[in-house]
Order: C-alpha cells, then structure tokens, then sequence
C-alpha cells in the first residue's frame, strides 16, 4: 500500500515529486502548529509514498512499507502464531488501523487497515 520515508524537507519532498515524479498529493496531516507531520503522495490508485519531517529522533531515509490488509486484529493473531513479533492494533490519526512487524532483516512492516472513514480509503476512492 505504501513505503514511508523521512526526508529534510517536506514542502521540497512534495515539490520534488509532484513536479518531477507526476505523484500528486493525496493527503496530509498537520501538527499542533500546523505544519505538516505526514504527506502522503499519490503514485498510483492504491499505491501511496508517506513523507514524514527528518528530525534528530528521526533520521532522514526509509523507514517501513506498509501492508495492506483487511483485518489487522487476524493479521496480528496470524502472524504471532506465525512467531513474529507484532505489535498491538491502534488507530492512526488518519483513521486507519495500524499494527508493526519488527522485522529483523529490513526494521518494520506496518500493517494498515483501511476502514471507509480514513483519509487512504477516501484517497483510494477519489483516484480518477
């Protein structure tokens, strides 16, 4: 569904992949201060790049892709019974349901439900 990456700076991440890449911007989500925390880009219907702020705790460069599934809650049970190490289910600000894979080869998988009211099910259904 999506790889996320942090970079130096968002306004020139999104400018630089809308205007070189053709990806247009399919979200964001804003901090207290009302700068953006999250930008998600377009790539393809269900297909999206996560841009998120590089900052001292968080080192600009790859950080997880997410996986798409159904159902988080039987994903999480399967892939515990599985021997993973998987997180608890918890709702994002963007309204989808999230739980991580620690990974020990690439660092995190991010399992990604996407109910009708998140902002990725939404962009989804606006792709033309």
């Amino acid at each position: 569904n999506h790889v996320g990456i942090n970079v130096p700076n968002i306004a020139e991440a999104v400018t630089y992949y809308t205007e070189k890449m053709g990806y247009r911007e399919a979200f964001r989500v804003n901090d207290d201060s009302g700068q953006p925390r999250l930008v998600y880009m377009h790539i393809s219907k269900d297909s999206f790049l996560e841009l998120q702020q590089a900052n001292a705790d968080r080192p600009a460069g790859f950080t997880h892709y997410g996986l798409h599934v159904e159902n988080v809650a039987d994903a999480v049970r399967s892939f515990r019974t599985a021997g993973l190490t998987v997180s608890d289910t918890r709702a994002s600000d963007t309204k989808a349901v999230l739980a991580n894979i620690t990974d020990p080869y690439m660092g995190r998988i991010e399992l990604t439900e996407l109910p009708p009211e998140s902002l990725h099910y939404k962009a989804i259904q606006s792709w033309k």
